[in-house]
């Protein structure tokens, strides 16, 4: 394969980077103009509903990253072909999920409502627009299969393109529907669902190698029953550890709100920074994801070392550039994330530990990208399983005796239990690159 270099690990962790920070402009867009119909119903309806179908998306966000690391290794290993069928398979388990989430939409929803009831006002609201996002869910969903297809193969500046017109599309249509032609709430939802479709088109279309003379060859691999079980066990292990990772963080928040409504804003606001660290510092884990995968596939145990190396090293050097511009910075950003006198100063208090958050959480994030290139799910799943246990032991033990600084030393304890129980596991990927090498020389 390629050799791995310094540039590499750039040139795809760039794109992902500037990808992501066109993320949080969206939601930004979306409640800008739909404050300016100066009513509290529209807004806390658009936050709500969105909030809903995030979390209905969520459960599926384990096929980027199965779908990153089956490809990643089929490349790796000169399959075109599989390279193709991983894809086919994704993009169907994408588009069958959708379908499933538009026909039980009506049940779904109502659920939604009796877990987190709102206003009759505010319910009709989010109703009218959850009843036009719904119909976005096929290609929001295969969308995930697409971006981690598109990563495997270092196209990341591909998906920063697919990012940019998705975005910049929906904003545009933002502003049409709402501002120019008086839609609404339902123009919000309409320029949402427009921006999916056409994004998942566009997609397609720069993923249109995988549809072309090997399509025959690929539609044949993907009935395969050891690939479709190898997808299957990946799927499921990130599936479940995703879904214990959540848990822990909304832990944090119920228990942040034990402290009073001040201490639970400060959290949130403080909680941004480390989204803002983990946007930035997810380019260099996608392109772990990418370079350990083809490495493995190629059977190249020297790659997986310079892979893994190199992507701890740019992980490190992003980390300690996000601490200091949050301990220089912290201020205006937390000024501007909140009006409020009393939360302002409850969040000062608290920044010490996100100035020390990137440095402790940098090597749980790379190694997570270096376990899914290798596919070693199983492992990320147990421990992710012991980090949290750890962590709860944590939250029992300081939360009573050090209050809200007890709660965020429990947290920065769980990204610490999380490094060092991967850590723990990685000698199976250098025995599964090794297997895989002497297999290649028998």
């Amino acid at each position: 394969m390629t050799q791995i270099t310094h540039a590499r690990v750039l040139k795809v962790a760039g794109p992902i980077i500037i990808s992501n920070a066109t993320v949080p402009l969206l939601g930004a867009v979306d409640t800008a103009v739909i404050g300016q119909l100066g009513q509290a119903a529209p807004l806390g309806a658009v936050g709500l509903g969105a909030v809903i179908l995030a979390t209905l998306y969520w459960a599926f966000g384990f096929l980027r990253m199965s779908t990153s690391g089956l490809a990643a290794q089929a490349k790796g290993a000169g399959d075109e072909a599989e390279v193709s069928a991983t894809l086919l398979r994704a993009l169907i388990v994408g588009l069958v999920a959708g379908l499933g989430l538009v026909v039980l939409h009506v049940p779904l929803i109502w659920a939604a409502f009796q877990i987190a009831p709102a206003t009759s006002e505010v319910e009709g609201f989010a109703r009218t627009y959850l009843a036009i996002r719904i119909w976005g869910a096929p290609a929001t969903i295969a969308l995930y299969a697409l971006t981690g297809w598109l990563i495997a193969l270092e196209r990341t500046r591909a998906v920063l393109f697919l990012q940019v017109w998705q975005n910049g599309l929906n904003i545009g249509l933002d502003l049409w529907f709402v501002m120019g032609l008086g839609w609404g709430i339902g123009g919000v939802a309409s320029a949402t669902l427009i921006a999916e479709w056409t994004g998942l088109g566009l997609g397609l279309f720069l993923a249109r190698q995988a549809f072309g003379p090997i399509l025959k060859a690929a539609w044949a691999r993907v009935p395969n029953p050891a690939a479709l079980r190898q997808t299957f066990r990946a799927s499921r292990d990130i599936m479940a550890r995703s879904v214990i990772l959540q848990l822990s963080f909304t832990t944090f928040v119920f228990l942040g709100a034990r402290f009073g409504t001040a201490t639970l804003a400060a959290n949130h606001v403080l909680l941004q920074f480390l989204e803002i660290t983990a946007f930035a510092l997810d380019g260099i884990a996608f392109a772990a994801e990418t370079l350990v995968g083809q490495a493995m596939g190629a059977r190249a145990v020297a790659e997986v070392r310079r892979a893994c190396l190199l992507s701890f090293q740019w992980g490190f050097v992003g980390a300690g550039v996000m601490a200091l511009a949050f301990l220089l910075a912290h201020g205006p950003i937390i000024d501007l994330l909140t009006t409020a006198p009393d939360v302002r100063a409850q969040a000062r208090i608290y920044v010490p530990w996100l100035v020390a958050a990137p440095l402790i959480g940098v090597a749980s994030w790379i190694y997570d990208g270096i376990f899914i290139g290798a596919l070693l799910t199983r492992h990320m799943l147990r421990a992710m399983a012991l980090s949290v246990a750890i962590y709860a032991l944590a939250l029992v033990l300081l939360v009573p005796n050090f209050g809200n600084h007890g709660l965020w030393a429990a947290l920065m304890i769980l990204l610490v239990a999380r490094a060092v129980t991967l850590w723990r596991a990685s000698p199976a990927i250098w025995a599964q690159a090794g297997a895989s090498a002497r297999s290649s020389a028998e």
